[in-house]
C-alpha cells in the first residue's frame, strides 16, 4: 500500500450522510413530514394532485390546499385512505393528521 492510499476511504453516499446529520440534529420527524409535502403528487396520484397541494407540515399535521369547498368535502371523506397511502412510505409515519383548507395556500 502506498503512502497516498493509506488514508483513502471509500466515499459514503450523500443520502446516508444527510440522513445521519438530520437524525443527529433531532429533525427526523420534520424532515420526513416535508418529504410527504415534496412527494404529494406521487403519493396521492394524478387525479387528486390536480385539485390539491400539500404546502405545509408542522408538528405532525400535514396542511393540504384544495381547489374548492366541494373538493375539500370529497377529500375529507377519503382522509383515512389518503393517510394510509402516506403511511405506506417510510417517511409517511411522521404525518399524524391531515388538515384540508380551501383555496391556493402556500404559493
Amino acid at each position: 500500500m502506498t503512502r497516498e492510499n493509506r488514508f483513502y476511504q471509500k466515499p459514503s453516499p450523500i443520502s446516508g450522510v444527510i440522513d445521519s446529520v438530520i437524525k443527529s440534529l433531532g429533525l427526523t420527524g420534520k424532515y420526513n413530514g416535508w418529504q410527504v409535502v415534496a412527494h404529494w403528487p406521487e403519493i396521492v396520484g394524478e387525479h387528486i394532485a390536480k385539485v390539491s397541494r400539500a404546502f405545509r407540515f408542522d408538528d405532525g399535521v400535514l396542511y393540504v390546499a384544495v381547489k374548492d369547498a366541494s373538493w375539500r368535502q370529497n377529500l375529507a371523506m377519503e382522509l383515512e385512505n389518503i393517510l394510509a397511502k402516506i403511511r405506506s412510505y417510510p417517511y409517511g409515519r411522521a404525518v399524524k393528521q391531515i388538515r384540508l383548507v380551501s383555496g391556493e395556500k402556500g404559493n
